[in-house]
C-alpha cells in the first residue's frame, strides 16, 4: 500500500474505531492509467453511522488529506450504499468494477446495483457536462490557454461517460481511455482525433503550443453530440 494511503487508513482507524466498516480506494488510482500529476486518490469510507459526530471526528483527517491534493473521502453507511445504488448506477458500477479494499470488509462485490435509471443517468450526465462545457468555453474563447486547459480537464470525465454509453449499447471495453475513445468513435461514428489529442496533452505527450483549442472545439462538441444521440436512441429502460 502506498504510504499516503497507509497513513490515511491509520488516521481513519484512530478517528472512528469500530465504527469504521471499510475503506475502499477507487478510480484511476487502481488502474494502470494512474498519472502522478493528474490522478488523485479517491476513497470511499463506509461507517456504521454518519452523523455530525462522525463528521467532527474526521475533520482533522480530511483536512490533512485535502492538503495532500486529494478530495475528501466519501462517507456512507452500508444501508445508504444499498439504497443509493439504483439512483447512482454509474458511480457504483465504476467503484464495484475498479476498486481496492484498503481496510475492513469487502462491501462492494456483493452490492446489487439496479439499472433501471442507468441509461437515463448516462444521457443526463453527458448532456449536463456538455452544457457546462459550452457555458465555460463561451467565456474563454479569447484565451487559448484557458480554453485548452478546459478541454484537457474535461476529456477524462467524457471518457468515463463514453465507456458507460458503450456498455449500454452492449460493448464492454477496458478502462483504458484511448481504447474507449477508439471503440466509441467506431460505434457512434465520430472523429476520435480531438479526444486523442487532448489525451496527449493531458498525459504530456505533446507541448501545449502544439494543441490549438479552436481547431479541436467544434469536432469535440460534435463527437459528444453524436454520443448523446446514440444513447438517446437506446431503450428507455435497461435491465
Amino acid at each position: 500500500m502506498d504510504k499516503p494511503l497507509a497513513q490515511l487508513v491509520e488516521r481513519l482507524r484512530r478517528a472512528y474505531g469500530e465504527s469504521l466498516v471499510a475503506v475502499v480506494l477507487y478510480g484511476s488510482a487502481v488502474t494502470e492509467e494512474r498519472h502522478s500529476k493528474f490522478s488523485d486518490y479517491n476513497v470511499l469510507c463506509v461507517l456504521s453511522a454518519v452523523t455530525p459526530r462522525e463528521l467532527s471526528a474526521g475533520e482533522e483527517v480530511f483536512h490533512w488529506w485535502r492538503g495532500l491534493g486529494n478530495p475528501s473521502p466519501l462517507l456512507l453507511t452500508e444501508t445508504e450504499m444499498s439504497s443509493s445504488a439504483e439512483c447512482f448506477p454509474i458511480e457504483f458500477l465504476d467503484i464495484q468494477q475498479q476498486h481496492r479494499l484498503l481496510h475492513g470488509r469487502e462491501v462492494m462485490s456483493g452490492l446489487a446495483i439496479g439499472r433501471s435509471f442507468y441509461r437515463a443517468q448516462v444521457e443526463h450526465d453527458l448532456r449536463a457536462k456538455v452544457l457546462r462545457l459550452r457555458q465555460k468555453a463561451s467565456g474563454l474563447l479569447s484565451d487559448p490557454g484557458l480554453l485548452r486547459r478546459l478541454l484537457a480537464d474535461s476529456v477524462s470525465t467524457f471518457c468515463v461517460l463514453l465507456r458507460h454509453a458503450l456498455a449500454l449499447d452492449g460493448v464492454q471495453v477496458a478502462a483504458r481511455k484511448r481504447e474507449i475513445v477508439e471503440r466509441a468513435a467506431e460505434r457512434f461514428a465520430f472523429d476520435s482525433q480531438p479526444f486523442l489529442k487532448l489525451l496527449d496533452l493531458r498525459e504530456e505527450r505533446c507541448a501545449p503550443r502544439d494543441v490549438d483549442p479552436w481547431v479541436l472545439l467544434a469536432p469535440y462538441l460534435d463527437a459528444l453530440g453524436k454520443a448523446i444521440e446514440a444513447v438517446a436512441r437506446l431503450p428507455k429502460e435497461s435491465s
